[in-house]
């Protein structure tokens, strides 16, 4: 294999490390720096986490009540994950709703304690996600999923560029945080990825599924970014939840 490619390769399982729990090589070369130019792959790891979903959820439809193969779905992208944004969705949540001052805000995302406000926004966006996609036929549901994660994961990177990490602490280790070429290349990715979307619902839902998910998770970014003048790992996590939750919602809207 070509060392440019082989570098490629290695840039996005390093990708699939930090953002699953899947199993990747464990010879792995690692550094900040490659962690950083990995970033531009993250649309496509939600790609794939979104399609462990689309297949779970065809496989499971044929023999089960459409209702649990949903849930069966949603429960295998948690496993894949180890539920990493909907963690950070959920404390990001309680310290912007709780905390009364940029300080206590980051105080209370620090804590390991699931509040009531990070229980009702994890709820909340679990619960609608599940409602939405019931809606759809299972070809369209399965579409939406791998899309979903992707724009998810791209709202993410489009945070790490466009807003300052919040933690001068955290550069001390490694901080997400997208290059302006690495940028291009996680939208083409996203792009792409939408492409395929369009050959199942057609040009306009999928720009209507794109903008909505833009468009809530720009609103999360404008929360945070008021509230503490950047971003955290638990902001990413409410950006990438937001984002995919805004995409079915627009194909719903649509649709």
């Amino acid at each position: 294999m070509p060392a440019a490619l082989r570098l490629e390769v290695q840039l996005f399982l390093l990708a699939v490390q930090y953002l699953t729990r899947l199993p990747v090589p464990r010879d792995l070369p690692v550094s900040d720096d490659l962690m950083v130019r990995a970033v531009k792959y993250h649309p496509a790891v939600g790609a794939l986490v979104g399609g462990i979903g689309a297949l779970v959820l065809w496989a499971a439809v044929p023999v089960l009540p459409w209702s649990a193969a949903l849930i069966l779905s949603l429960a295998a992208t948690l496993l894949a994950t180890a539920a990493f944004h909907e963690a950070g969705l959920a404390d990001a949540a309680e310290g912007l709703a709780v905390g009364r001052d940029r300080a206590e805000v980051m105080s209370i995302m620090d804590g390991t304690r699931l509040g009531t406000y990070g229980a009702l926004a994890l709820s909340l966006v679990t619960g609608l996600k599940l409602a939405l996609l019931s809606g759809f036929p299972p070809e369209v549901a399965g579409a939406a999923l791998i899309a979903g994660h992707a724009v998810g994961r791209m709202a993410s990177v489009h945070v790490t560029l466009t807003t300052v990490y919040a933690r001068s602490e955290g550069m001390q280790k490694f901080v997400p945080k997208v290059t302006p070429d690495g940028y291009r290349v996680a939208l083409a990715i996203t792009l792409l990825v939408l492409a395929g979307l369009t050959l199942e619902v057609g040009g306009g839902a999928t720009i209507c599924a794109f903008l909505v998910g833009t468009v809530l998770a720009q609103a999360f970014r404008a929360w945070f970014v008021a509230r503490i003048d950047g971003y955290t790992g638990d902001c990413l996590g409410g950006s990438q939840q937001t984002g995919e939750l805004g995409v079915y919602l627009g194909l719903a809207l649509w649709l």
